[in-house]
């Protein structure tokens, strides 16, 4: 009997369908299971010992568990070894976990309040991000970084973190350890300014919710970072109020990611210009900036929606979608909004999980000045911008 060795069958790439919901092949799904168990069972030790906690001394909203979760994540992963098959599952909940959670989040407002607080964000975010890149790379000149890192640091900063460093690279050309950095670069403050803007903000702006949400949204670098912010916020001081700060900042960081679509090619193009790189200069243009359009943005409109829709069916015949009346309603939008929250805190935990800090080694400490510069110029642009057009959001 032959001992002649079968060929392995060759790996099947996700179709489009299935990339969008799950980033892997359906054959692939088990590999996800490990990862997002732990990080389920994270979530729900975190928040039974967070309200054991908050319980003994009396107070409700002492310690977020999406803070707490966020830190536990980040503890267990630089302080023991995770074994790698749980990083698929990490991945899954960071890239498709929050995406469900924040397209989850739109029935907690209706479409005008979405378009109101989009619009009024728009003069804000656009000077944050321009400011946000244009510091990033003078100050990266003036350092001597690389052209690559200064660009991926500034998209990073100015536009929506990893996200924007990932979909930058390919066109610049950028090697993996520069990627590897800018990505490391943007957790770090990532992180830092997701722990304590929450607080800042509430010192800052007298418990405003709106003008809280308009500068996490534009001070954060990560979709998932200011998700949390804001959920944090909401936690240790919420009032109840709507819209409350994680609703404000989520629509406000939503601006800036549909940004992606028309910085992120023009970034490419003013690196092209400058390098001669061919190949960046062929890959901007409309179908670049398409494929960069977050995808998932339509979903928070499209609940957003449903929310308007069937409120007015309740204020003009009693019955939402005809179906259901007051009291469902208000139960079905309200069970939809807190699994919103319980989706969101296990993406954090997927982020918690992630966020190594060992990848900073040996990378050199100028990139880290950069970032924390940028970080810091943003922070107080942003701060400025709210004091001067918050106040109109409410008009």
């Amino acid at each position: 009997m032959s001992d002649a060795t079968t060929e392995a069958k060759p790996v099947r790439k996700p179709n489009t369908i299935e990339n969008l919901f799950l980033g892997c092949s359906i054959m692939d799904v088990p590999k996800l299971i490990p990862g997002v168990l732990l990080v389920v069972a994270l979530v729900a030790l975190t928040i039974w010992l967070t309200d054991l906690i908050n319980s003994a001394l009396g107070f409700k909203g002492l310690i977020s568990y999406i803070l707490m979760v966020i830190i536990f994540g980040i503890v267990l992963r630089n302080t023991l070894t995770i074994p790698q098959i749980f990083m698929p599952g990490f991945s899954f909940s960071i890239k498709k976990l929050l995406r469900l959670g924040i397209i989850l989040m739109g029935i907690r407002l209706s479409i005008f309040d979405v378009l109101k607080i989009g619009a009024w964000g728009i003069p804000i975010v656009a000077v944050c991000v321009l400011v946000g890149l244009t510091v990033t790379i003078y100050v990266g000149r003036r350092l001597k970084l690389p052209d690559r890192l200064a660009t991926l640091i500034a998209v990073g900063t100015g536009i929506c973190g990893a996200s924007a460093i990932l979909a930058t690279a390919p066109g610049i050309e950028a090697r993996d350890e520069e990627v590897t950095y800018a990505v490391a670069n943007i957790t770090v403050f990532g992180i830092i300014t997701l722990v304590a803007y929450p607080f800042l903000a509430h010192w800052l702006f007298s418990a405003n919710t709106t003008m809280v949400g308009l500068f996490l949204g534009t001070s954060i670098h990560e979709t998932a970072q200011v998700a949390a912010s804001g959920m944090v916020y909401d936690q240790t001081f919420g009032s109840g109020i709507s819209p409350t700060a994680l609703d404000v900042a989520t629509v406000t960081k939503l601006v800036r990611n549909v940004l992606m679509a028309a910085v992120i090619p023009g970034m490419t193009f003013f690196y092209a210009r400058r390098t001669g790189i061919q190949q960046a200069r062929q890959e901007t243009g409309l179908r670049k900036a398409l494929s960069l359009f977050p995808l998932f943005i339509l979903g928070f409109l499209l609940m957003a929606a449903l929310r308007s829709i069937g409120d007015a069916g309740i204020q003009g015949s009693g019955a939402a979608f005809g179906l259901w009346g007051n009291e469902d309603w208000t139960a079905i939008h309200n069970g939809i909004k807190e699994w919103s929250g319980y989706v969101l805190a296990t993406a954090m935990a997927g982020v918690g999980f992630s966020t190594s800090f060992r990848v900073m080694k040996g990378l050199g400490i100028k990139p880290f000045y950069v970032g924390l510069f940028a970080a810091t110029v943003v922070g107080a642009v942003s701060i400025i911008m709210v004091f001067a057009l918050g106040g109109f959001v409410q008009a």
